[in-house]
């Protein structure tokens, strides 16, 4: 009989033991489902907190109809007149105060006369360019434009990007 009840004790554990793996594996299926999930949550918060890729516009808009919305645009025209590092620059629509950065600082970035094409943002009567073109097809990166003024935080920048 002592042989009976040691052969039928391991039969009793056996369901013990397999019932306490599921446990353990369905922890590392939830563990790794969770760590998953935060993992593509991250990846959706960094790609909506960079900068978006900056490409020109296909065709450059006339100057009168900018608007203070902080698009990106192209606007063609020839430079009128140079105040420090920033410059304007006309078409037959209108002018526009083309706001350079650190690039322009010394002036001599652009000439009075010079025809141009200008890529940057258009805000509160300035374009913070981004880029500028030259007639002959060269063009000067003049580094990433000022972001805008935060107006509602974290959420109201998400919500712009999703409206994108």
């Amino acid at each position: 009989m002592t042989n009976d009840t040691e052969i039928n004790q391991p039969a009793d554990n056996a369901p013990k033991r397999r019932a306490g793996r599921r446990h353990v594996a369905a922890f590392s299926v939830a563990a790794i489902a969770i760590l998953a999930i935060g993992a593509t949550g991250g990846a959706v918060a960094i790609s909506l907190t960079r900068p978006s890729v900056q490409m020109p516009p296909i065709a450059p808009v006339a100057i009168s109809s900018l608007k203070d919305d902080w698009n990106i645009v192209t606007v063609k025209g020839k430079v009128a007149e140079l105040f420090g590092n920033k410059f304007i620059v006309q078409d037959d629509t209108g002018r526009a105060l083309v706001e350079t950065g650190p690039a322009g600082e010394s002036g001599k970035l652009v000439e009075i006369g010079e025809p141009v094409r200008i890529q940057g943002r258009f805000d509160e009567g300035f374009l913070h360019a981004s880029f500028l073109i030259r007639q002959d097809g060269e063009t000067v990166s003049l580094g990433p434009p000022a972001p805008p003024p935060p107006h509602g935080g974290p959420i109201e920048a998400a919500m712009r990007h999703l409206r994108l």
